[in-house]
């Protein structure tokens, strides 16, 4: 990955998803490029086509908040996109301060003994604790029912990318990986340089065309809640509404829940799936 100049091009990325009647332009007149031309973009955010060239080039590093705010709603940033472009301009080149996100880079992401005992209370219920990468750092045992199976059941982004039955196992991919991708932006923030995370996105750039291109996008978007459809192997289908909470104890570690609505169809497969497992 180029971590020279990630300001710019997420600034890029972002103007090139825009298009002109989005910022209630003309449509028609024709272009030469891709979404929003430059001085679009400077001109929605009441900055000099100059000085945006020069963010957009990695030659001005530094915009102030109040640019960074004009710019964020220039482009239509939802909460999370806009708070990482301040990010960005923070560490315009990924390099962050010991500590920051997600600890130490490139070590091992323990799961504490006492969230493990209270995820294996939950008997009911399938929870998985997803590290930094969306790796499987931890599942009770309905959580590992619930993915088990697959060519990559313990690591989410190469199983929805990378397993041979990733759109049968979820009826609605398209919105799975685009919501993965995001995700795994959000989760990363800017410590571009761990060594693991460059592995994976080169892996999967080279194996997916689907995942180059919607990383290229640069989306970004917390895991918070959402409604999600699987086809599971054994019990069938499955619709299940999920939480992510951050685990306070270990930054960067997520904690899934998943719940059937009470009297469903869903919820009697996850009693079976549970039976069938125990």
């Amino acid at each position: 990955m180029d971590t020279e100049n990630l300001l710019g091009q997420f600034l890029r990325a972002r103007r090139e998803l825009l298009q002109p009647e989005d910022l209630g332009l003309p449509v028609g007149v024709r272009r030469r490029v891709s979404g929003l031309r430059r001085e679009e973009v400077a001109r929605a955010a009441g900055v000099s086509t100059d000085y945006y060239v020069r963010l957009e080039q990695g030659r001005e590093r530094h915009p102030s908040a109040q640019v960074i705010d004009a710019l964020a709603r220039a482009l239509e940033l939802e909460e999370d996109a806009a708070a990482h472009l301040h990010e960005l301009a923070r560490h315009p080149d990924g390099r962050r301060a010991p500590g920051g996100r997600g600890g130490q880079k490139g070590g091992p992401e323990q799961v504490s003994l006492r969230l493990l005992r209270m995820m294996d209370a939950w008997t009911h219920t399938p929870a998985v604790v997803l590290g930094r990468r969306m790796t499987v750092l931890a599942a009770n045992m309905l959580g590992e029912a619930l993915f088990a199976g697959h060519a990559h059941s313990g690591d989410l982004v190469r199983l929805v990318f990378l397993d041979p039955d990733a759109r049968t196992f979820y009826p609605d991919w398209d919105r799975v990986a685009l919501n993965t991708v995001a995700g795994l932006r959000q989760s990363i923030g800017t410590d571009y340089d761990d060594p693991a995370l460059v592995g994976l996105v080169g892996e999967l750039s080279l194996r997916s065309r689907e995942f180059r291109e919607l990383w290229a996008r640069h989306d970004i978007r917390q895991k918070t809640h959402e409604t999600k459809r699987f086809r599971h192997p054994l019990v069938g289908e499955l619709t299940l509404h999920y939480e992510s909470l951050t685990v306070n104890s270990a930054p960067g570690q997520q904690l899934v829940v998943y719940q059937a609505d009470p009297g469903s169809a869903s919820e009697e497969a996850l009693g079976l799936l549970g039976s069938l497992t125990a």
